[in-house]
């Protein structure tokens, strides 16, 4: 039983580096028959962590519910970039400890990272993300809450305004982990919108730690609206794409950067 649930575990992080694998590539990597991958992957299913498909599987939680059907703005967002977001995900939530309050920005590299916690158990996340609290939702394993408030713009799955920022107030978390449009090593990480900034950066107030998890693209950029200065950055996680020199200058404020 315990080579069973060790295998499951391999199979399941090997589908969240890569979204998704069929059974003959999961077999090798694994080591076992493709009959048993495939027991693995109906239990991996029945816990909601992944969805069979023909030959294989893929993670489960991608925005296929019917809502949202025919709204392509996230799913093409998601896409760019996808593999380093699923590497900075999966870096991500090694950071996340069994009992912590954790707090998760919108964004699609911060889906990453809550897809990457689905099989976690003892933490309680928090979010202003729509699409986030109801990948999450039905995981008996994980206590979920959602800030609320009012959705910024189709697509976006951002909660903002009054309620959202009132909220806040009586919230504290252990790790934050932010989703950014830009962090640069003197003007810290932005937004384009003030209304999120003014979520996000309530957010960063009242977190123990706060760690940025971005693709290398943003790194580096500047955008209108302001969340926080490079100082209140504990840790920045990004792929290895990242411009070695903004790298260096955000090191010497003393953030820990993780390259993926």
């Amino acid at each position: 039983m315990a080579a069973r649930h060790d295998r499951a575990k391999q199979i399941l992080h090997l589908l969240l580096q890569k979204g998704s694998g069929s059974i003959e590539e999961l077999s090798i990597a694994v080591g076992a028959s493709p009959a048993s991958v495939r027991r693995d992957l109906i239990h991996l299913e029945e816990r909601g962590l992944v969805n069979r498909t023909h030959g294989g599987a893929e993670v489960a939680g991608k925005l296929n519910y019917e809502p949202f059907r025919f709204d392509a703005a996230f799913p093409l967002r998601e896409e760019r970039f996808a593999d380093e977001k699923r590497r900075i995900g999966l870096s991500a939530a090694e950071l996340v400890e069994k009992g912590d309050v954790v707090a998760i920005s919108p964004g699609t590299t911060t889906t990453q990272l809550a897809r990457s916690l689905r099989h976690r158990e003892d933490i309680h996340i928090i979010t202003s993300a729509v699409n986030i609290g109801m990948e999450l939702s039905s995981l008996p394993n994980l206590k979920v809450t959602l800030t609320g408030g009012a959705v910024r713009w189709p697509g976006s799955f951002s909660m903002v305004g009054a309620t959202a920022f009132d909220s806040l107030q009586r919230l504290f978390f252990d790790k934050l982990f932010l989703g950014v449009c830009g962090f640069h090593p003197e003007y810290g990480i932005t937004v384009i919108e003030s209304d999120e900034a003014l979520i996000l950066s309530e957010m960063v107030r009242h977190s123990k730690q706060v760690i940025a998890i971005t693709d290398s693209s943003k790194v580096g950029m500047v955008f209108p609206m302001r969340v926080c200065s490079p100082e209140d950055v504990d840790v920045l996680i990004t792929d290895d794409g990242a411009s070695p020199v903004a790298i260096e200058a955000i090191r010497a404020r003393k953030t820990r950067v993780i390259l993926t």
